[in-house]
């Protein structure tokens, strides 16, 4: 049985209910669906950006902490992997090879590497420099 990463990209269009995202999903066990802490770091930052920034808009801001509290809520119910030693690991060695990638999608590779799993992105573009790494996009077919 596969198991799949889902890329930051990918859990935002499902998070706003795109119907491809959401289909195939929905077709696939939840036990085999994962996303990254490192995904769950790019979002927090997103949403405490969103508080911050809006600290003088009373709707604005009320708005940002309902969907940080909507972003507890949905991390609380999805198969969270972590950045562990053996990420780690792999993460050092991608650096070391000089990809020409970002930190996190680095790190999100590292993850799905050692795990042996599928990266769902739309970022083939980034995630294509990173030898091994098995990937689909979601976003571009539709299930029958």
């Amino acid at each position: 049985m596969s198991i799949y990463i889902l890329d930051t990209n990918i859990v935002t269009l499902f998070q706003h209910k795109n119907t491809l995202i959401t289909q195939r999903i929905w077709s696939i066990q939840p036990s085999s669906i994962f996303i990254t802490v490192v995904t769950f770091q790019e979002q927090l930052e997103g949403r405490l950006k969103q508080v911050n920034s809006n600290s003088q808009k009373t709707e604005k801001l009320i708005s940002a902490y309902r969907d940080l509290r909507n972003l507890r809520d949905f991390y609380s119910s999805v198969n969270l992997l972590d950045f562990n030693e053996g990420a780690c690991e792999y993460f050092k060695k991608l650096r070391q090879q000089k990809i020409n990638t970002g930190t996190q999608d680095l790190r999100i590779a590292a993850i799905a590497l050692v795990n042996n799993a599928i990266l769902v992105t739309q970022n083939s573009q980034d995630f294509n420099k990173v030898p091994d790494l098995k990937m689909e996009d979601w976003s571009k077919y539709k299930i029958n």
